[in-house]
């Protein structure tokens, strides 16, 4: 009976050592997450976890891999591309706070009846996804991004959300970023893109790794509409 009583004791003293320890460890890697997304301010990211996480496929998988990835300001992506892409993926971006509720309730419907056609994660979920937690989907994984989201919005903006986003998003097989994605479909660069070509490349992003610019004929057309409606 002692006996008993002073195991049931020391599991119960390592049960709590383990769950201070466990959150000890959550706080401290979301304090790194935010302050790297704080330092990315004035620091370009050098890679991503979606950057990572292919890497790792290829090696897994022994598949060829090349990685096309240049980093440049926004003044050097054409307002055509930045439209196109603000109109296809977050139409409210620059009204919202990082949730797009509106378009959340729209989802959160579709869900319930059983009939999902759209997503409703902001460009700002988005890019903290593609740098932190790469292409997995999961409630936790969730969780963790809307924490970090109000430090994107707060201490990135806009301007420079969309810059990243930009540059680091994927576009194709080992093709990151605006200028990598111009270069490898149009063979010109992103400050030279045109208006449908840059509606084209906003149509692959939902499924980059499926999808050709030039098989977007229906999407890219309703892009195009949007950012007519938009005032673009």
């Amino acid at each position: 009976m002692l006996k008993a009583h002073i195991e049931a004791m020391l599991e119960s003293g390592f049960l709590r050592r383990f769950i201070r320890w466990l959150v000890i460890g959550v706080v401290l890697l979301w304090s790194l997450a935010a302050l790297i997304l704080v330092s990315a301010r004035w620091i370009d990211p050098p890679t991503t976890a979606v950057h990572m996480e292919r890497r790792l496929q290829a090696w897994i998988h022994r598949t060829p891999y090349r990685e096309r990835y240049k980093f440049i300001p926004l003044s050097q992506i054409s307002t055509n591309l930045q439209h196109a892409v603000v109109a296809a993926e977050d139409a409210h971006f620059y009204q919202h706070h990082g949730f797009d509720w509106h378009e959340i309730q729209i989802a959160a419907g579709e869900d319930l009846e059983g009939e999902r056609t759209r997503g409703a994660s902001t460009i700002t979920q988005q890019l903290v996804k593609n740098l932190f937690f790469g292409t997995g989907r999961s409630f936790l994984r969730k969780g963790a991004e809307a924490t970090l989201v109000p430090v994107a919005e707060i201490f990135l903006g806009k301007k420079r959300i969309l810059e990243i986003y930009l540059n680091v998003v994927e576009w194709g097989p080992g093709i990151y970023g605006a200028e990598s994605a111009c270069r490898y479909y149009d063979e010109t660069s992103a400050l030279n893109i045109g208006r449908q070509q840059a509606a084209r490349l906003a149509a692959i992003l939902p499924a980059p790794l499926k999808r050709r610019p030039e098989r977007m004929n229906s999407y890219s057309a309703i892009i195009l509409r949007r950012m007519s409606q938009l005032g673009w």
